[in-house]
This record gives C-alpha cells, structure tokens and sequence, in this order.
C-alpha cells in the first residue's frame, strides 16, 4: 500500500520512528506494540457521509443553505448576541440536526475500536453532532471543543435543563426557557457559539497531545483556532497521521508524518485492513444500524448493515420471481399441451371449402396460438393481447 501523497512530503526526509512513510509504516508501527497512547483531531469531514453537511463547502455547506432562515448572516445562526434576539432559526436547525437521525459513520465506529482495543487516549473534536457517542466511544475519552448537542442550559443562571424536554422542544421546534421561575432565561444545547468561550475540559486537556505516542487528524481543515494549533503540540518524533481531502496545517512537514488524501470512510477502511482489523471494524459498524420495529428488543439478532439488508431483499425478491416463473411457465405448457391435443383432433381432416397453411411455424401450432400472432395485421410478440397499448401502431 502506498503513500498517497508522496509529491506533498519530501521524500529524502528519512523517517525517525516509522518504516517508512506509508499508510503500512503507520500500521506496523501500531501492531508493534509501541503504541500505547493514540490522539483523534476531527472536523466535519469525518461526519458528511452520514448525511450532515459541513459548514463552509460553496453550495452543499451549512452555510450555503441557511438562507431559508431570512438570517442578516449565515454565521448569526450561532451567534449568541442574535440568538438573544431571536432564537428560533436555531432550533429551526436543530430540529434538522439533532442527534438520532443520523447513523454515525464507519470512521466513528473506528474510533470505538480503538477505544475498544484501550489505545484511545483521547478524542478531539470539533463536531457538535455527537456521532462519535452514538457510536459507543465514552464521552469521557472525548473532548468536544466546540460544545454538542449532549447537554444544554440557560444562557442567563446556567442551570441544567432535562434531556427529554429539551428534545420535545426540538422536535417541536418551540423555545425552551429555563426551569427556574426566578429566571426564565433562554435555554440553548451547550454549542460554542460566537461570543462564547470554548468549554474548559478543552484547556484542560491540551496538555494530552504531548503524551501521544500516535496522532491521527481526520477530515478537518485546521483554520479555527485554537484547535487547529493542535496537532503541532505533538512531541517531535510522534508520527502524525492525516487522512483529508487536502493537506492542512502544516503535516507532512515532519520526518513521521504520513498523508492519506481522499475520503475519511475510504481511508478508515484501508488502514483498518492494513491493521487485520476490517471485520471487527464491519461489525462494529454494522451495530449502528438502525434496528427494524421486529427486532427490537431481541439482542440474539445482529444487526446488519444496509448494504446486506438490500442484499436480502433482492434475493427474496429473485426467489419469489423465479418461483412464480417457474409456475407460469409449467402453466402454459400444460394449457399449450392440451390445446394441441385438442386440435390435432378436431383439425386433423379439413372441412370443405378451407384454406390449408403452408406456414411451417403455423402448422405447429393451434388457431387459438395462430389468432393471437395477428393483431391489426402485425406479428405479436409479447402481450399485446392482453395491453393494447404495447401495440406497434397504437403507440404511433
């Protein structure tokens, strides 16, 4: 397996930990045993395959399509000075992007392996859509920088609102106020919006990049800061992985650093099979699916994923064609059988006065067969007997 972006990295910088600087050098280096301690920066590339657009792609982002909302500003959607104003083109969007009506993405059940295999120190995100939860990685091993949907409060007294109000809120797409009858403040899911400060737990964690012995940075474009300084606190000699649709923030400046350009799901799926790990990784992801209404409740059943779900479908769909062809087929060739029968002894003296065919196919077969090749004087060639307008002239 190869480096994908061998002309972004100089290739005569010798590696210092690595085999070599490839997708296969990082997972050797993993199944050495050396890597104890592993480092996840995210961004929305991580999250657009589940259907959850990023914010600031031209046309398809967040962004762009804000202009429903009558807004001054796409931005002001998160900006706390205007939700004060007006807070319901906010929850008019989160009515659309509220955790539970997306299915996180097989790079977040990555991330659950690791944590699984406890080789995830932490997870650094920037996401608000709580996916990675969703997908089983503790919310203890993540650090959400820019707040999520998991919790919510009051702007004014900061109290804590309950789970399930707020979600009848959402769903409702009304305004929730705080509980406290001597406030009665707004109440916004605990999102970083502009003019808020970043959460502590994130000043408090910037410390862990250091003590990594592995950075991975997945679909981010490393331009708001003080996240995107990140990756640069990893110690010297600590390989830095980067799997993007471009090359960001400085990596593959480092003798370690390795650069997978394309798709995050694409890439996921390549280092997980370099790493022997690409079943654990299918199942993993296949527990995200949604279960049908039959299933719930029946833990025995594992829970298959889409694509094998459509996979059932069509060859139930082919078993019962092929089935009911079958019985068709056997059908006619009965009724077909028993009118040449018939014929053959009805027909076999001519009466006066009746024109004998000389059309060899005619002969072998019945009049009812003959009467049916004969509509409007054109050959018939499929059921055109039984719909009329599937006939050659008809149809002019």
């Amino acid at each position: 397996m190869g480096q994908e972006s061998s002309t972004q990295i100089d290739e005569n910088i010798p590696p210092e930990t690595l085999k070599s600087r490839t997708l296969d050098g990082i997972a050797a280096y993993i199944k050495s045993g050396r890597v104890k301690r592993i480092v996840l920066m995210t961004g929305a590339g991580i999250s657009t395959s589940a259907g959850i657009p990023d914010f600031r792609s031209p046309d398809t982002g967040l962004y762009a399509n804000l202009a429903r909302l009558d807004l001054p500003y796409a931005e002001a959607v998160f900006d706390i000075s205007y939700f004060r104003q007006n807070p319901r083109p906010f929850y008019t969007l989160a009515h659309e992007l509220y955790p539970g009506r997306f299915r996180p993405t097989i790079t977040h059940s990555f991330f659950k392996l690791l944590h699984d295999k406890s080789l995830l120190l932490k997870l650094f995100t920037q996401n608000i859509d709580c996916l990675e939860r969703e997908a089983g990685v503790p919310g203890s091993d993540i650090v959400e920088a820019h707040g999520s949907f998991a919790k919510q409060s009051c702007i004014d007294c900061h109290s804590s609102y309950p789970d399930d109000e707020i979600k009848k809120h959402i769903d409702a797409m009304s305004i929730p106020r705080c509980l406290r009858p001597s406030c009665g403040g707004l109440v916004k899911p605990d999102i970083v919006f502009f003019g808020e400060q970043l959460p502590a737990q994130f000043f408090a964690s910037r410390d862990l990049p250091a003590k990594a012995d592995l950075c991975i940075i997945l679909g981010t474009s490393l331009t708001v800061q003080p996240f995107a300084s990140l990756p640069s606190l990893c110690a010297e000699g600590v390989p830095r992985l980067l799997i993007n649709k471009e090359v960001v923030g400085g990596i593959g400046s480092r003798p370690d650093d390795v650069v997978l350009l394309g798709d995050c799901d694409d890439g996921v799926r390549k280092l997980a099979k370099a790493l022997g790990w690409d079943e654990e990784l299918q199942h993993l992801w296949a527990m995200t699916a949604p279960k049908e209404a039959s299933q719930l409740g029946r833990d025995d059943q594992k829970p298959r994923d889409r694509e094998g779900e459509i996979e059932d479908e069509v060859t139930k769909l082919t078993r019962e064609v092929d089935a009911t062809l079958s019985i068709s087929k056997s059908h006619t060739e009965k009724v077909r059988a028993e009118h040449l029968e018939e014929d053959r002894k009805r027909d076999s003296v001519p009466t006066v006065g009746e024109e004998i065919t000389t059309d060899p196919a005619a002969s072998l077969q019945s009049p009812h067969e003959q009467a049916l090749r004969q509509v409007n004087g054109d050959e018939v060639t499929s059921l055109k007997h039984v719909y009329p307008h599937m006939d050659r002239k008809s149809s002019l």
